[in-house]
């Protein structure tokens, strides 16, 4: 009896024990002519660790998706990061507000150089809410992996500490900043920077993994 290709296919992803992946991750795309497209390889390495340490099911390569665009509402996290301009159409803060409000998360990345840009378009979204330091005892930070001592290190930059900050909408943490620290640099791929070690890169993917964590189960 001959077997359609189809369900030849089919045959052997279920007894190969293959899943359909449960979420998909993307990445921001913006407007004002910002770097929105860098850390190349930092999300997928990200799931990845997250896919096997936190035994999530992530689809295996991240996404992209604009800001006003409907399909934002397709993942549960979302990574702006950059160096440059960001702007926001009304339609886009509108729209990246409803997402937000209705159970997405939105992780920023100051890649350096982004934040006096990304607190402009931000205001855009929630004119009402400001963005607050995280402390150290918040959840975010002791999840999967413990930092006790709040948000990690991973790039000098001005060499001042780093911050997490929140925008909180009634009660739920909805927008995560991170400043002064570039975890997106810290997931990419081992040797993309040169100073770059081994154990700090290991925080900043155990950091990640973490805000997957809340995110997931908050």
């Amino acid at each position: 009896m001959r077997i359609y290709p189809v369900i030849a296919i089919v045959c052997l992803l279920l007894f190969s024990g293959f899943s359909v992946p449960t979420y998909k991750m993307a990445k921001v795309k913006y407007n004002g002519g910002g770097d929105w497209y860098g850390d190349r390889t930092a999300l997928p390495n990200l799931i990845a660790f997250c896919n096997e340490n936190l035994k999530t099911n992530f689809q295996q390569q991240d996404e992209t998706v604009e800001v006003g665009s409907a399909e934002l509402f397709n993942y549960p996290f979302i990574f702006l990061t950059g160096h440059g301009n960001v702007i926001f159409s009304n339609q886009e803060a509108a729209n990246l507000r409803k997402y937000l409000i209705g159970g997405g998360f939105l992780h920023i990345d100051d890649n350096y150089g982004l934040d006096k840009f990304i607190r402009r378009e931000m205001k855009k979204v929630f004119p009402e809410l400001e963005f607050a330091e995280l402390p150290v005892n918040h959840p975010i930070y002791h999840q999967k992996f413990d930092f006790p001592n709040g948000l990690p290190k991973i790039h000098e930059h001005d060499g001042k500490r780093a911050q997490g900050f929140g925008l909180i909408y009634k009660g739920r943490l909805v927008c995560f900043y991170t400043y002064e620290c570039d975890l997106g640099n810290g997931w990419e791929d081992f040797g993309t920077y040169p100073n770059d070690t081994q154990e700090s890169r290991l925080k900043a993917l155990k950091m990640g993994a973490n805000l997957v964590q809340y995110v997931l189960t908050q």
